[in-house]
């Protein structure tokens, strides 16, 4: 579409060299405004995905009016809050790796301590998310991973009152069928063409 893309490996995931072990969002925020700062973008869209949501609202608050909108796929903030029972959080507290089954034939998933707490001192949800850009939430229905509601309390903390939320009743956490792709696709076209219109 001529549109410029920026994607990448946090430290420590796929490609990216680094310890999984040593990721916290903090970090990972970093590498991320760092990379913009490298391409030397001036007006950006920030598109995340579950995790990758969260690491779009801290991204979003530290680019400030560089960032023109953003879109979240199943956006995940706090789960380190809400996406652990009380005995996970004792053990993650008291220093202990812990690890869950995913549903993606990997091996269990850990959560390591560093990252536990850092993303405790990063919650979102508490207060207004002081971003005024307009925002785009996906969220499939069938998530069985990230509650859809999610999106619904996001868009009631975000500052900005352009924020439009877009459930799929019959989507999975992971919007890869191609009918969900091409929503996806369509949705991030029609918000872009909106916001050139707008610049």
């Amino acid at each position: 579409t001529g549109r410029a893309c920026l994607l990448l490996d946090y430290s420590g995931c796929g490609s990216s060299s680094g310890e999984f072990a040593d990721g916290t969002l903090s970090r990972w925020r970093d590498e991320v405004v760092a990379l913009v700062e490298h391409v030397r973008a001036n007006r950006v869209v920030v598109v995340g995905s579950s995790m990758g949501g969260w690491l779009m609202l801290l991204v979003a608050r530290a680019l400030g009016k560089r960032c023109a909108g953003i879109v979240g796929i199943a956006a995940a903030p706090d789960f380190t809050d809400w996406g652990f029972d009380a005995g996970q959080k004792r053990a993650l507290e008291g220093g202990e790796t812990i690890h869950e089954e995913n549903d993606y034939g990997y091996p269990r998933t850990p959560t390591h301590p560093g990252f536990w707490s850092d993303g405790q001192a990063n919650r979102q949800l508490k207060d207004t998310i002081p971003l005024t850009c307009p925002a785009v939430l996906l969220h499939g229905q069938r998530d069985s991973e990230v509650p859809w509601e999610v999106s619904l309390r996001l868009a009631e903390k975000l500052g900005s009152d352009d924020v439009q939320v877009v459930l799929v009743k019959d989507a999975d956490h992971r919007m890869s069928r191609e009918v969900d792709v091409a929503r996806l696709l369509d949705t991030i076209a029609s918000f872009l063409d909106r916001l050139k219109d707008h610049a």
